[in-house]
């Protein structure tokens, strides 16, 4: 159901609205403001602000909701708080020296599984104070992700593990892509120039982005961030425990319960790539490739 829906046009016009206005009315007068300053006390920590700014943008994408996390003179919301918790706490099980540690301290409600549920706790009750704002407001005219759920679900808890999944799996993803990508792009200014460059070319110079149709045409842009993910990818792995015995196309043989993770961060940089050209973007290639193979980008 959630792929059909994000495959709407609709939906992608919805989130294009969301995010060109969180860049245009937040994000971009927030770095502009930092750059007037020219001082020391103007240095930005660009991947608090990236989490911010996705933050902001999938609470308004999922629930309709403005959490106003860019607007650094207001104190970070209570969601955001609880969900940074949450994440944290939840990605320090897999450190522990073994997984009966954090299910012990789960069973007797101590240390950080005690403030993981009361994290979750937390996250699930404003979730779903916003549900019920949401059938008491209407939510036939709302264009947002959980408005259109709810039209045809009235399980609330449903609901709420929908969003919820949106949040986690769209929050830090894109606040990690976007790092790596502002970060590399400091480091190769010949592509930040042809970044540049094709958007002038496609936008006009000193131009707003005004549609998906000019987004589909940034190739190079395209490209640039596509290179930015292989080399550090969003997730840089992802376990999942194998329920049967399995073997796998090469005859190794997998166990019930056995954890296997798949790598991106190793699969997308081959041995080539590591050492010296580890950090070496080859957009272009990627476009040239694309191009040769008569596809359409992207």
């Amino acid at each position: 159901m959630a792929s059909l829906e994000l495959g709407k046009t609709s939906m992608r016009l919805y989130a294009f609205e969301v995010v060109n206005n969180e860049i245009e009315n937040r994000l971009i007068p927030l770095l502009s403001s930092v750059v007037a300053e020219g001082n020391e006390e103007g240095i930005l920590d660009l991947q608090d602000v990236f989490r911010r700014f996705s933050f902001d943008s999938i609470c308004r994408f999922s629930f309709g909701l403005d959490p106003k996390c860019l607007e650094l003179s207001l104190p970070m919301s209570q969601l955001a708080v609880s969900f940074d918790l949450a994440s944290k706490l939840s990605a320090q099980r897999a450190m522990t020296a073994s997984p009966w540690v954090w299910k012990i301290k789960r069973v007797l409600n101590l240390g950080s599984e005690k403030e993981l549920k009361e994290a979750i706790k937390m996250i699930n009750a404003l979730a779903q104070e916003v549900i019920r704002q949401r059938r008491k407001m209407g939510f036939s005219t709302h264009k947002d992700l959980l408005s259109r759920f709810m039209a045809s679900i009235n399980d609330e808890t449903y609901l709420r593990d929908i969003v919820i999944s949106f949040l986690l799996a769209g929050r830090d993803t894109i606040a990690s892509a976007l790092t790596s990508l502002f970060w590399l792009l400091a480091n190769h200014p010949e592509v930040e120039s042809a970044v540049l460059s094709e958007a002038d070319r496609v936008i006009g110079p000193n131009q707003d982005l005004t549609s998906l149709e000019q987004m589909r045409e940034l190739h190079y842009l395209q490209a640039t961030i596509y290179e930015s993910m292989r080399l550090y990818p969003p997730i840089q792995f992802d376990s999942k425990f194998c329920l049967e015995d399995d073997v796998l196309p090469d005859g190794t043989v997998v166990k019930r319960g056995t954890r296997v993770t798949l790598s991106s961060l190793c699969h997308g940089a081959n041995g080539r790539d590591l050492g010296s050209r580890l950090l070496r973007i080859q957009a272009r290639k990627v476009v040239e490739r694309w191009c040769i193979l008569s596809r359409e980008p992207f």
